[in-house]
């Protein structure tokens, strides 16, 4: 029996892949749990064009993910710290202000998407930001102290 997986299914297969299973198991699992469905002629084609339409979609966000990675190639983000009188930090630099910063920048970036090492001290840091499973881009941070 033909099917066409409509999620990831453990020991089958990934979700949009045709595979041959056994009748019982898809009928019995694949069917009646709405993980997948007869692969006929109709589906087939509906899963060809849906597949076309997906393909296109990734390499437009991959294509959009890369333009963007370029405008953050030379970029700088200055950002300040308090500090007390003997230069120790109160509280550190985190992903959320990048993001902020970056956002007032015209830059719509997640908070989730950047990974930020520990800034607790004044310095030059390299923030790297993941806009695409495939493209990471890498900011420089620049933290001045303020009293």
């Amino acid at each position: 029996m033909k099917v066409i997986l409509l999620s990831d299914v453990r020991g089958c297969g990934k979700k949009g892949e045709v595979k041959e299973v056994a009748a019982g198991y898809g009928q019995n699992y694949l069917l009646k749990n709405k993980l997948a469905v007869v692969a006929d002629n109709t589906a087939l084609s509906n899963h060809a064009q849906q597949s076309s339409a997906d393909a296109f979609h990734k390499a437009e966000a991959l294509k959009a993910a890369q333009n963007e990675a370029e405008k953050l190639k030379n970029l700088q983000i200055n950002l300040s710290i308090k500090c007390g009188e003997n230069g120790k930090s109160f509280g550190a630099i985190t992903s959320k202000e990048i993001a902020e910063k970056l956002v007032s920048l015209g830059f719509n970036i997640d908070k989730k998407k950047i990974e930020c090492p520990s800034i607790k001290n004044a310095g030059i840091y390299s923030v790297s930001i993941k806009l695409h499973p495939k493209v990471t881009s890498v900011v420089k941070v620049v933290v001045d102290s303020t009293n």
